[in-house]
């Protein structure tokens, strides 16, 4: 059975384009301004960046690497006395805004909104993936994002129900990883469909995980933070990390990266 392909919200390959001077607007936004206003919809609401197909990326260094990596940046908003850093169109924030919108106690003095491109991965030219099946916390997502990359895997699918990838939390969590590796959203069956075999997370059954095959097209399944993944989930086989103490199990991100970094030693 053909694997569907799956949509994604990420940037386009093709090479970034040199930076622009950038243009701040000599009028200062205050918090009711419309622009002001969307920015705070896109910092709080899922449904907003959904509809918009944007998000709000924080700070200098994120916003930098969003550019590098060919992410389309629509407009900087900066606090009084501010440089930007993307190039291209910039507002400036009245005083006291900024505190208003952001999404930290702390803010920092650049936010940006960012396109989110509609492209397409097929899960049929896939070998490496890790997918997370209802995953609930940001900072999770954001440390498995993080720890994919720099393990060398080839995408992150989230299963329906999941946190939104474009959430601040992930954004800062994932340290700029959300702009290399690409999320999709799809079905266990789907993964399955596509011919990866998937091996399931566990914190009491299966192989230990130093003795999996990790050969071939496969995916490393996590489940949510609080259940796991259910006995019944659509996986071909199980993997254990043993561990000693009291502690049931490790935190999903710690064994995402554990087991992420044991498979691309095999590989």
């Amino acid at each position: 059975m053909r694997s569907p392909t799956l949509r994604r919200s990420r940037r386009s390959w093709r090479r970034p384009r040199q930076r622009s001077e950038s243009y701040v607007l000599s009028e200062q936004l205050a918090f009711n301004n419309p622009k002001v206003q969307r920015l705070r919809r896109l910092l709080g609401r899922r449904s907003s960046r959904s509809d918009e197909g944007a998000f709000v990326v924080e700070g200098r260094v994120l916003i930098l690497e969003a550019a590098r990596a060919g992410w389309t940046i629509e407009a900087e908003f900066l606090a009084a006395g501010a440089e930007s850093v993307a190039g291209g169109t910039a507002f400036e924030l009245a005083e006291g805004v900024l505190d208003r919108v952001a999404s930290t106690q702390r803010p920092q003095p650049n936010l940006a909104v960012v396109a989110m491109p509609s492209t397409t991965v097929s899960l049929e030219r896939l070998s490496f993936v890790l997918v997370a099946d209802q995953l609930s916390d940001p900072g999770n997502l954001g440390t498995i994002l993080r720890s994919s990359e720099a393990a060398g895997v080839d995408a992150v699918v989230l299963t329906p129900g999941s946190v939104d990838p474009f959430n601040p939390k992930v954004i800062r969590a994932s340290a700029g990883a959300v702009f290399h590796v690409p999320v999709v959203t799809g079905t266990l069956d789907e993964v399955g469909h596509a011919g990866i075999r998937r091996i399931g997370a566990s914190s009491h059954r299966g192989a230990r995980h130093t003795d999996v095959d990790w050969i071939g097209r496969l995916a490393i399944v996590l489940g949510n933070e609080a259940h796991g993944l259910a006995d019944d989930s659509a996986v071909d086989e199980w993997v254990r990390i043993e561990h000693r103490g009291r502690t049931e199990s490790l935190n999903v991100a710690m064994a995402g990266t554990i087991l992420a970094f044991e498979a691309a030693r095999h590989r």
